[in-house]
């Protein structure tokens, strides 16, 4: 898929985990993902369609995953959700894949949004 086919769809799940080495064994063992570490505190996954992490946290509520939506314009984006409401509670930081920003929807919910593009 392009990455304008991508725009504005779910693109990556994180999940918080207290042992990444435990997240590991446990989901390639039950369903075969693949893993890439990026330091002691995070990993990526694939499952042969879509990819996630998971990243070393203190404490894990459950069905707490963070949902990341991929966009060519992370900037339009951004304003997109405050211009409907949500709130941003991350702003926008540069990882190794990008930049991304999360924000929070009316609901409460806490998603993320990330793009390669540089502004």
């Amino acid at each position: 898929m392009s990455q304008e086919d991508q725009n504005r769809r779910i693109d990556y799940i994180e999940f918080p985990v207290l042992d990444i080495g435990e997240a590991k064994r446990f989901y390639g063992a039950v369903f075969d993902w693949s893993f890439t570490d990026y330091g002691p505190d995070y990993a990526s996954f694939n499952d042969g369609r879509l990819s996630g992490g998971f990243h070393t946290s203190d404490s894990v509520q459950p069905g707490g995953p963070l949902v990341i939506a991929y966009a060519l314009d992370l900037e339009q984006v951004a304003e997109a959700v405050v211009a409907h409401g949500g709130t941003i509670v991350k702003e926008t930081f540069d990882f190794p894949g990008g930049r991304r920003f999360h924000f929070r929807d009316p609901s409460g919910y806490e998603l993320a949004v990330w793009s390669d593009k540089r502004p």
